[in-house]
Order: structure tokens, then C-alpha cells, then sequence
């Protein structure tokens, strides 16, 4: 079977969806590995790495689609109009599509139109056996991470507490809001940073988990709150009362920090506005909020998608696009190696195939279509009664 790799043609899209490591163990399992032109330069790998660890290189899209039996994508494949080119129509019909896709229910139509078997790998279940296929915890943890970093380059001061013959620089104060993935691998960069931690979240286990990292608390805390996760382990979104409460606590807080990391996210949902105009305007000049959440339209009222800039107070607030894609070439090895555990979880040594089970939980939870159809219950249409 044929396995394409393609190169990502999206804006602000760094990263490609296999790595030499991953293409030789793909090759182990009897797939024959090709990858277009180029797939890998932004993330650092060169076509001949690829052709070394086995691949194929196509010159261009349409020839590593030709006869394709898998093609393996970090985000959605363009369709017509989209963009430079139409993707999507050159994929094989019976074709398995494997990436980070933000289905909806017309792009559910388009695969299933198109006879492909698509799979979300945003939808897979947060249960134990598919810790080691979530990509978005493997991103989220870099995106924590490159927050910080990003936010140290942007402050004018320092984090740590410097004591020098001409006198002592306090350590920063770091504010990180959500506590999830991201914003744990938030804390624990801004800690070793030597940074004043404390942090926020409405999910009752956040608190342990923050106070674990050596962070304190800063929550508002009532009956709402302690049923704030989903079953899959998500925010759940909250009540307007609870959310002016939170923000009360918060103001006077984030009035006093150097720095704000923003990460909170809800699945399937606009990101909450969670430093409001008037938080921004009591911060001093100098501050840096960075939001991760900026692609979903930001916790911050005054982020701008994909920019970076400066209020008028003098607050720098970094609301850059696709945070991971920031390190490609690490978010490229995770993401990589989560499709390679994908595929050889359902593996069919025998047949040299992907056999995905219906009633498997994991496949349940990724499968948009199957067989010309939508078989997703989010997006499936709804049947007659």
C-alpha cells in the first residue's frame, strides 16, 4: 500500500505530518512511504533525509497522491478555491486521510463525497490508551512551552531574581491562565526560568496540579466549578455569573503581574474572553500577555490573530497563529510519531492494511466518514425518526 505525506500549504503551517524516523518504521510495516518535494524544509528536514530513510520523493502533490492508499496531513487538505492548489480532488477515492482536520459538517460532506475514509485526530477520546495518539496534548505541551520562551524575548526584564554588586532585579511575575497541557508545561517553564508563578483554571483537579508545580492558586471556587470538566477530561464552558465572579478575582491579580499566559480553550467552542480591556489597561507598561488561545479568537479582548502588538499603556500582547508550528521541528517529531502509533495500533500485519474496528472506542471517536458516508454522530445527518 502506497502512503503519501504531503507538503502543508496553509498559512502560518510549519510543521509535516511523518519524519525520516517515523517513514523507516512505516516502511517496517509494509507501506510504501512517498513524500512531495519539500515536505520537511520549514521543519527543518531536507528531501534527502526522507529519501534515505527509505521514502520516495514526488515532485509535487499530485504525483505523491497518485495511487495513494493512506495519505498522512498535519491540517485539512485544500480544497477548490482554498488556495494554491486543490488537494483534496486528487486524493484516491478509498483513500484513508489521517491528521488534525477541524472537521465540520460540510467537510465531513466533502470527504465522504469524495469516497474518503476521513479521520480527526482532534475528536480522539482522552481515555488511557490513546495518550500516546493525542496530538493535541503533543502540541499543546510545545505551545506551553514556546509560550514562555516567546514571552521571556518580549519582557523587557528578566525572570529570574538577579542579586548584583549594583543591586538586586525582582523576579517576574507570571500569571498563567488554564491549566491544561499547555498551561502546566506553562508553569513548569516559567519556574525553571526562575519566574513567580501562580496560575488560574475552573477544572476542580487544576488546583492540585497547579500547586504540585510549585504555583499558587487564584481561582474563584463554587458548586459550578467543581463540575467543571467534561468526562473527556475538557473545560466545560461556564455560566456568565461565574465567569464575572472569576474575573473579579482575577483583575486585581493580573494588575500586578509582568507577564500573563493565556491557554484556555473549550472543545468545539470560541475561547473564552478572559482578560477583558479594562485588566489589559491595569497592566504596567512593559507587560507581556502571550495567547495561546489566539487561533480559537483568544482569552485576551484586545488579541489579534496572528499579530503581535502594543497597547497604547504599553502592554505587549503576542497573539500568534499556530503556536506549535512555532518549533516545527520538534512538533513535527510528536505529531509524527502519534499518526505512526495510530496506524500501528490498527495494523493488519496480514493484510498490510489499516483495519479500523466500529465498535473500537478510539475509531469511534476519530471517524468522520467511511465507505462514501458520514458516520460521525456530531456530524452525521440526523435520521428520521
Amino acid at each position: 500500500m502506497r502512503l503519501a505525506v504531503l507538503k502543508e500549504r496553509r498559512p502560518a503551517e510549519t510543521r509535516v505530518a511523518a519524519t525520516p524516523e517515523t517513514v523507516r518504521k512505516l516502511a517496517g510495516l509494509g507501506l510504501s512511504v512517498v513524500v512531495e518535494a519539500g515536505a520537511g524544509e520549514r521543519a527543518g528536514i531536507p528531501d534527502a533525509a526522507f529519501r534515505e530513510a527509505g521514502a520516495e520523493i514526488a515532485p509535487d502533490f499530485a504525483a505523491a497522491l497518485a495511487g495513494a492508499g493512506i495519505v498522512l496531513k498535519i491540517r485539512a487538505p485544500l480544497a477548490a478555491g482554498e488556495g494554491e492548489a486543490d488537494e483534496l480532488a486528487a486524493i484516491p477515492r478509498g483513500a484513508l486521510l489521517i491528521g488534525e482536520l477541524r472537521a465540520d459538517e460540510a467537510a465531513a460532506r466533502a470527504y465522504a463525497e469524495r469516497g474518503i475514509d476521513a479521520c480527526a485526530m482532534e475528536l480522539l477520546p482522552r481515555i488511557t490508551r490513546a495518550q500516546s495518539m493525542d496530538i493535541l496534548s503533543s502540541q499543546a505541551n510545545l505551545a506551553g512551552y514556546r509560550a514562555v520562551i516567546e514571552a521571556a524575548a518580549a519582557y523587557d526584564k528578566v525572570f529570574p531574581m538577579l542579586m548584583t554588586a549594583a543591586g538586586t532585579v525582582p523576579a517576574a511575575n507570571v500569571f498563567v491562565m488554564g491549566a491544561g497541557v499547555a498551561g502546566l508545561q506553562a508553569i513548569a517553564t516559567a519556574r525553571r526560568l526562575g519566574g513567580r508563578v501562580s496560575a488560574t483554571d475552573v477544572r476542580p483537579a487544576a488546583k492540585e496540579e497547579i500547586k504540585s508545580l510549585g504555583a499558587a492558586f487564584v481561582g474563584y471556587e463554587d458548586e459550578e466549578s467543581r463540575a467543571a470538566q467534561t468526562a473527556g477530561g475538557y473545560a466545560k464552558a461556564m455560566s456568565p455569573e461565574f465567569l464575572r465572579r472569576q474575573a473579579e478575582v482575577v483583575a486585581g491579580h493580573i494588575a500586578k503581574q509582568d507577564i500573563v499566559v493565556c491557554t484556555a480553550l473549550v472543545q468545539g467552542r470560541k475561547a473564552p474572553t478572559l482578560v477583558t480591556e479594562e485588566m489589559v489597561a491595569s497592566m504596567k507598561p512593559g507587560s507581556v500577555i502571550v495567547d495561546i488561545a489566539a487561533d480559537a479568537g483568544g482569552n485576551c479582548a484586545l488579541t489579534r490573530p496572528g499579530e503581535a502588538i502594543t497597547t497604547g499603556n504599553g502592554v505587549r500582547i503576542l497573539g500568534h497563529s499556530n503556536w506549535p508550528g512555532r518549533v516545527p521541528a520538534a512538533a513535527s517529531s510528536l505529531f509524527a510519531r502519534n499518526l505512526l502509533t495510530f496506524l500501528s495500533t490498527f495494523w493488519d500485519k496480514e493484510a498490510r492494511a489499516p483495519k479500523l474496528p466500529e465498535g473500537d472506542e478510539i475509531v469511534k471517536g476519530v471517524l468522520l466518514t467511511r465507505g462514501g458516508a458520514v458516520i460521525h454522530p456530531s456530524f452525521a445527518p440526523a435520521r428520521a425518526a
